[in-house]
């Protein structure tokens, strides 16, 4: 058992990343559905959280069912995050989680995100501000370094363990790599076996088949992974994992009617959190994940993400079960294409 304070968490237990513009209540259900452990908000605005944004306050939505659950948020100002976090006390989450590794410009240039990783002091401040103000666990996700000139992770678990954090989550890529090249986990690894180091560290980078999430376990003593980029489109990727970690075997893939059922339910949830419009709108940028490895299917992706009602996209849906039925996909691990990732998964 892995434990964050007070929070009881599985052997090994399966994260799912905060993404921005991904990671909602909708996507997060059928996430959990297929054996997501923890799961976190989108990332969240100090800034703002305090000026009551409309955006910013809808992220504190949650639903009982994905406890454990943490609130994600970020920002460069002590006071703002302090207050932030005061705010995120209010909606009783489980846990408050402190974004210092968003690579995106946007957060950047507004010194938060990965561009703390510049200055430990300031991050430290920072990371003791939001311990103080609130009564959840705080955690912490990471990065290496902002570039291979200055992989600072081991000081930075360290002196956030000193300040009082209940867990760390560490991407294996610099702030200069951005999502580019293969993550490095060796740090991780380093941040792990220090003898100094007695909270939860947790993976995250490249983890996109269960034979790579037993390797990495194996190989890198990490407490547990964090998954995002794979889990889009495919949140069976929790369950393949720990049905392999398990037996060793792997898990039939899903069929095509599993996925069109998924698909629907994600496509319901969205529409009933969001209301019909929104909801069908914002599920438009899931149905080619979904479909990923259907031949000739231009057409109904085509038709999805043009139709405007729920009754539209649930005929669409029967239309390509009907077709594809009894067909076998191959597994397979595409990379998404740059207008498929999320705004930041960091």
């Amino acid at each position: 058992m892995v434990r964050i304070a007070d929070i009881s968490l599985p052997d090994f237990p399966l994260l799912l990343a905060p993404m921005e513009d991904v990671s909602d209540p909708p996507f997060r259900f059928v996430c959990k559905q297929n054996g997501a452990d923890l799961m976190y908000s989108e990332f969240i605005s100090s800034e703002g959280l305090i000026r009551d944004a409309i955006k910013s306050r809808a992220k504190l939505d949650f639903n009982e069912f994905e406890r454990p659950f943490g609130i994600q948020i970020f920002g460069g100002d002590e006071e703002a995050m302090a207050l932030s976090a005061r705010i995120v006390d209010t909606v009783q989450p489980d846990l408050v989680d402190i974004n210092f590794g968003c690579p995106v410009k946007k957060v950047v240039s507004k010194g938060a995100g990965a561009a703390v990783l510049k200055d430990i002091d300031a991050m430290v401040r920072l990371t003791s501000a939001v311990v103080k103000s609130t009564s959840l666990p705080v955690t912490v996700k990471t990065r290496l370094g902002w570039d291979d000139n200055s992989k600072n992770i081991e000081e930075v678990a360290e002196r956030l363990q000193d300040v009082g954090i209940k867990a760390l989550t560490i991407h294996g890529r610099t702030r200069a790599q951005l999502y580019k090249g293969e993550a490095d986990w060796t740090l991780i690894a380093a941040v792990k076996n220090n003898p100094r180091i007695h909270i939860p560290i947790f993976g995250n980078g490249d983890i996109d088949t269960p034979q790579k999430a037993l390797e990495y376990k194996n190989r890198y003593g990490v407490d547990g992974v964090m998954i995002g980029r794979a889990a889009i489109g495919y949140p069976w990727i929790f369950r393949e994992i720990k049905h392999f970690l398990q037996t060793g075997e792997m898990l039939p893939l899903p069929t095509i009617e599993e996925r069109v059922e998924i698909c629907r339910t994600h496509a319901h949830k969205s529409v009933e959190w969001k209301g019909e419009i929104v909801g069908i709108l914002e599920m438009r940028r899931h149905y080619s994940n979904y479909l990923k490895g259907l031949s000739h299917v231009k057409e109904f992706r085509t038709r999805l993400v043009t139709v405007k009602t729920l009754a539209e996209v649930d005929s669409i849906l029967n239309e390509i079960r009907e077709k594809f039925s009894g067909i076998v996909l191959e597994r397979q691990v595409i990379p998404l294409s740059e207008d498929q990732l999320p705004a930041c998964a960091c």
